[in-house]
């Protein structure tokens, strides 16, 4: 008896083991310092082409009834031409209806706008809904180059602002909680907190418009190095345009398709109908064992994400942005698939991904658990696979 006691417990231990060396973080060789960092003269050889964004809607062709979408009235043939790596017009969020109609939503104050037009580096997370904590970035591990240079943004909603003001954060005469400068966002264009989260994850580009490089962490995290030897390590020393970390156990987009199933993530009628969809246009099962694989794993870990504002970095953003608006928020259901579509329909114009292993997620940013376990979200009310609406971008 004592015996099995004793293999029980080494077996428990052995697990434990696994699990720790599994899951835990992995040492990364950062520079020393930031002292004379200065991005390397070959590292911005990248497709090039001009991308504008459509800004306002005029009403739906054949509809007298007009309701403003902040993702705009996107068709499926439109859908479609914008998976061409080329210079053109496309939806990518904050689309205004006609003159007179309501703001679609994401509304900034004036002054946290021309202060933001201004990055050129940006840190930038978001709390909506008052469903986390404010973790602040670890002080002591962030150089004075990048305290000075770098723009720290934090999106709060006022539901949000009032909640961590009851508990003691309370912004300075400069709107800063610690390094975090702090932007109220007013009107959220989603009920869905999480679908409102994806509106500064995916679209640096288009909140900071004179940004070169952005990073994105999600309020579960607290930033634990500096932001410029992390451009050097994940983008520079890779010749990356796009960096986000493999997910620490799975790798299909069929396991993550029944894990959220199994854990109601999401309502399974609304992801049945883009897994169909996206299975229908190609999508098959991850093969490690291929030969010569595209990816790493066709599912990432999306919390932290670090970014070159190039050309086909910004176009995937906004291709990936709109496959959540328009099917579910989870955006691991629709990452593979838009990547592999944009690499299919662009043969010879490459986008450098750096998918990097999970470990060096968690050496470079610290992580807890969310203040409160959501519901299950509703499907869109706005999900559309089969209907061709038609729009008049103005």
């Amino acid at each position: 008896l004592n015996l099995c006691k004793i293999n029980l417990l080494s077996n428990f231990y052995l697990r434990c083991t696994q699990l720790k060396q599994t899951y835990g973080p992995c040492e990364i060789e950062f520079l020393p310092s930031v002292d004379n960092l200065v991005e390397p003269a070959d590292y911005n050889n990248f497709t090039q082409f001009l991308l504008k964004y459509i800004l306002t809607e005029g009403h739906l062709i054949g509809n007298g009834i007009f309701e403003p979408l902040f993702a705009g009235h996107q068709s499926l043939q439109e859908r479609e031409e914008t998976y061409y790596a080329k210079n053109q017009s496309l939806h990518c969020g904050f689309v205004e209806g006609p003159e007179g109609y309501p703001s679609s939503g994401f509304d900034l104050d004036e002054h946290d706008r021309a202060y933001m037009a201004t990055c050129r580096v940006v840190v930038s997370s978001c709390i909506f809904g008052g469903s986390d904590y404010l973790r602040r970035p670890t002080k002591s591990r962030i150089g004075s180059y990048s305290k000075k240079n770098v723009c720290f943004i934090m999106f709060l909603d006022e539901l949000t602002l009032t909640t961590l003001s009851s508990e003691g954060h309370i912004p300075d005469e400069n709107g800063s909680i610690g390094l975090w400068r702090i932007v109220v966002v007013k009107n959220l264009p989603y009920k869905d907190m999480r679908r409102a989260g994806k509106v500064p994850k995916l679209l640096a580009h288009r909140l900071f418009p004179s940004a070169l490089y952005s990073i994105w962490l999600d309020s579960k995290l607290r930033l634990h190095a500096d932001p410029m030897l992390i451009i050097e390590y994940f983008l520079w020393r890779k010749k990356a345009e796009y960096a986000i970390s493999v997910h620490y156990d799975r790798t299909c987009v069929w396991e993550e398709v029944l894990q959220n199933k199994r854990l109601n993530k999401y309502n399974h009628t609304a992801i049945d109908e883009q897994f169909y969809f996206y299975q229908s246009d190609g999508l098959v099962k991850f093969n490690a064992s291929g030969h010569d694989p595209v990816l790493p794993s066709y599912v990432p870990e999306g919390s932290f994400i670090v970014r070159a504002h190039t050309p086909m970095s910004n176009l995937f953003s906004c291709l990936w942005f709109n496959e959540v608006n328009r099917f579910t928020s989870r955006d691991q259901l629709s990452f593979a698939y838009t990547y592999l579509k944009l690499r299919r329909m662009n043969a010879g114009r490459n986008f450098q991904l750096n998918m990097f292993k999970d470990c060096e997620r968690r050496a470079v940013a610290k992580l807890f658990h969310h203040r409160a376990n959501g519901t299950t979200d509703p499907p869109p009310k706005n999900l559309r696979t089969d209907k061709n609406h038609s729009s008049m971008p103005s």
